[in-house]
C-alpha cells in the first residue's frame, strides 16, 4: 500500500468557507476526511471553519491559483459549492456571473480531472426550472431559467454533464432547493431566513417581497450536505429538496413565532429575475441515494433561529 492510501481521503470543497460549504465541511470531518477549503471570501467567512482546516484564498476564475491548489491537495473527491449567487447581481453583471459559474466550473473540472477525483457540483433548482414549471418539478424538466444566474448554473450543468461522459469519471450534479440554517449571511440579498432572523432579533420590519406570497421549497443545510456526500461518485443529477411548497409569509410566521417577536413587515412586489412559485421532487435522490431532508420547516427554522440570535448577540458584545 503507498503513502496516499495508508493517508486520509482527500476532499476539496470549493467556496468550504460560506453557508453551506462550511456545513459539508462539517460532515466530511466527521467522516474522517481530511478537508482542503478554496474560498475567496467574497461572501464565506474564516469564522465558519474549524482553525486547522487549511483555506486557500483564491477566485475559481483564476486557473493558475486554483491548479495550484488543487495539484497540492490531490483529492479524491471534489465539492463544487463556489459561485456567483446572486440574482441580482447577475442580472446587473451577467459577464461577471459567467466568468465565476460557467468559466470557473470549467476549471474547477478539468483540476479535479488530473487526479480522477468525481465532482459533485452544486446547481440550482427553482432559478433553472422557471416560473411555467410543474410543481413539485422533477429533474427532466427541460431548463427554462428567468436570469443569467439561472442560465449560468445550466451552462456549468452542461460542461459537468460533457466532461463525465468523456472522461469516464462519474462527476454528479445536486440541484438545490431553498436551504437555510446556521451561518447564513443575513446581509445583502441573502435567503429570507437569514434577513428576516436578524431583522426579527433587531425588532425591524423586514420586506417581503412579493408581497409574501412567492413560494419556495426550504431545505436545511445539515440535510444538504449529507445530500453531496451521498452523491459522490453517482454520477447522476438529483434535486435536493424536501417537495414542501411553503410561501414567504409562512416562513416570517414561523421565525416570529420561533422568535417571541410581534414585528409588521414591509410589502413590495418581486424583484427582477425572481420566481413567483418554486418547489422541486426529491424523489429521485430518494430512489438512487436513499437520501430524504430530515429536518422539518418548523424545527429547522426554530432552531436556525437560535443559532443566529446567538451570534447576532456575540457580534453586538464584541463591538
Amino acid at each position: 500500500m503507498n503513502a496516499r492510501e495508508e493517508s486520509p481521503r482527500t476532499a476539496v470543497v470549493t467556496g468550504g468557507a460560506g453557508f453551506i460549504g462550511s456545513h459539508v465541511v462539517e460532515l466530511l470531518l466527521g467522516e474522517g476526511y481530511q478537508v482542503r477549503v478554496l474560498d475567496d471570501l467574497s461572501s464565506g467567512s474564516r469564522e465558519n471553519l474549524p482553525p486547522d482546516v487549511h483555506l486557500d484564498v483564491l477566485d475559481i476564475s483564476d486557473r493558475h491559483a486554483l491548479d495550484a491548489a488543487v495539484d497540492e491537495a490531490r483529492p479524491a473527491v471534489v465539492f463544487h459549492l463556489a459561485a456567483q449567487a446572486s440574482v441580482t447581481r447577475s442580472v446587473a453583471e451577467p459577464v461577471r456571473d459567467c466568468e465565476v459559474n460557467v468559466v470557473g466550473t470549467l476549471n474547477v473540472l478539468d483540476a479535479a480531472g488530473r487526479h480522477d477525483a468525481p465532482v459533485v457540483f452544486t446547481s440550482t433548482g427553482g432559478a433553472l426550472y422557471g416560473n411555467d414549471a410543474p410543481l413539485p418539478t422533477g429533474e427532466n424538466r427541460f431548463p427554462a431559467p428567468i436570469s443569467p444566474y439561472g442560465a449560468s448554473k445550466w451552462a456549468a450543468e452542461a460542461y459537468v454533464n460533457t466532461w463525465r461522459e468523456a472522461s469516464g469519471i462519474q462527476h454528479s450534479i445536486c440541484r438545490l432547493a431553498n436551504v437555510y440554517g446556521p451561518r447564513q449571511n443575513p446581509h445583502g440579498e441573502a435567503g429570507v431566513v437569514a434577513v428576516f432572523s436578524r431583522a426579527l432579533w433587531a425588532g425591524e420590519p423586514p420586506t417581503l417581497y412579493g408581497f409574501g406570497k412567492p413560494t419556495r421549497d426550504y431545505v436545511h443545510a445539515a440535510d444538504v450536505a449529507r445530500a453531496l456526500l451521498a452523491a459522490a461518485g453517482s454520477g447522476g443529477m438529483y434535486n435536493i429538496a424536501t417537495g414542501v411548497e411553503s410561501d414567504v409569509r409562512q416562513v416570517f410566521d414561523m421565525l416570529s413565532d420561533a422568535a417571541g417577536a410581534s414585528v409588521e413587515p414591509q410589502l413590495a412586489p418581486l424583484r427582477e429575475g425572481e420566481l413567483e412559485r418554486s418547489c422541486m421532487d426529491p424523489s429521485l435522490a430518494r430512489e438512487q441515494l436513499g437520501w430524504v431532508a430530515k429536518i422539518s420547516a418548523a424545527d429547522g427554522l426554530r432552531e436556525t433561529y437560535g443559532a443566529m440570535a446567538e451570534s447576532f448577540e456575540s457580534a453586538a458584545r464584541a463591538r
